[in-house]
């Protein structure tokens, strides 16, 4: 039989705050980098400042990705919205690409026509400013994404890191053609950060896909869950065949924010509904415990019955890492 979580999920965390703060800074960032690139005529500078630009195109929609997944579930979407947040990544990664393009095709074009920087001294000073603001937005976004288990806000906040590394590139290049007065040394810098961005990009696009294919939970939630499952087993054990228990056909995935689990739990023959389903809440409140968000289905099956033993997925992780996990029932 199937056993309700112990709780009902509450109203996800609203999280369309961090979203504003980083629609701001890439306003902000976008008028220091356009106005840094204004002054000296940098390619590398304007590559910067398109990059922000994409900033704020991400910051958009992950507000409204945000503001999707913190709506409660409906009778139509029984198990909430929390995937809206790995289509915002997504639009992210293709954005990225797109202003890549753009600054690799800006570079070559200016590779090929060089033309000299102008002043260039305030020109970096106003970047750094906006490279100053980018980091400290960055680790504000990653340290919320990691607190809410936010892929949006980690996204927004490794991308605007990657923004400030990109920055870092640029006025490390600007500043050589000063000192070296090689004007395409300007376009070879562009043509690094668009190769930068790509590869974030890549990075993103790949992680809402797995996202969104159900891939299982990091390993170390794997871990936390098994360990509970082995003890528990342990412990059965200890009291001899009367009272053993056991599991298997573990199943784990993540959709935003939100973790699940499903598992079988098999007791003695003889154990009543009632004490099946005592059993089944206290594992579920200790799971819910030591991983919150986590959203716990069981199915509980009498141990000794071969037909507990013939519904165990292709595809799950083991708890014991031997034949306890498959096995028939035992003798």
């Amino acid at each position: 039989m199937s056993t309700p979580p112990a709780s009902v999920p509450e109203r996800p965390v609203d999280l369309t705050r961090f979203a504003w703060l980083s629609i701001a800074t890439a306003i902000a960032t976008i008028a220091l980098k356009t106005g840094a690139w204004a002054m000296t005529g940098s390619v590398g500078l304007l590559s910067d400042a398109a990059e922000s630009t994409v900033n704020l195109v991400a910051a958009v929609v992950a507000l409204i990705a945000l503001k999707i997944a913190a709506q409660g579930a409906t009778q139509r979407y029984l198990y909430g919205r929390a995937k809206a947040e790995y289509f915002s990544a997504a639009v992210e990664g293709a954005m990225i690409f797109v202003a890549a393009a753009v600054i690799i095709v800006t570079a070559a074009e200016r590779f090929v026509n060089p033309r000299p920087l102008e002043n260039v001294g305030v020109g970096l000073l106003v970047s750094v400013v906006a490279s100053v603001l980018n980091g400290a937005m960055a680790v504000v976004l990653i340290r919320a994404g990691r607190r809410y288990r936010s892929i949006t806000l980690r996204a927004d906040g490794k991308h605007l890191l990657t923004d400030v590394w990109t920055s870092i590139g640029v006025l490390v290049g600007v500043g050589l053609v000063a000192l070296t007065g090689w004007d395409r040394l300007d376009a070879v810098v562009a043509f690094a950060v668009g190769v930068n961005i790509i590869v974030t990009g890549v990075g993103l696009v790949s992680e809402s896909v797995s996202g969104l294919l159900d891939k299982a939970l990091p390993e170390e939630d794997n871990a936390v869950i098994t360990a509970i499952l082995r003890r528990r087993v342990a412990e059965s054990a200890s009291r001899g065949a009367a009272g053993m228990v056991a599991f298997h056909g573990l199943q784990t995935r993540e959709a935003g924010r939100e973790r699940f689990m499903n598992v079988d739990v098999l007791v003695p023959d003889d154990w009543s509904v009632k004490r099946g389903h005592d059993y089944v809440e206290e594992l579920i409140e200790e799971l819910e415990a030591a991983l919150p968000d986590l959203r716990v289905l069981t199915h509980l099956e009498p141990i000794s019955d071969p037909a507990s033993y013939e519904d165990i997925p292709a595809a799950h992780i083991p708890i014991h890492g031997d034949d306890r996990d498959t096995s028939r029932p035992p003798r």
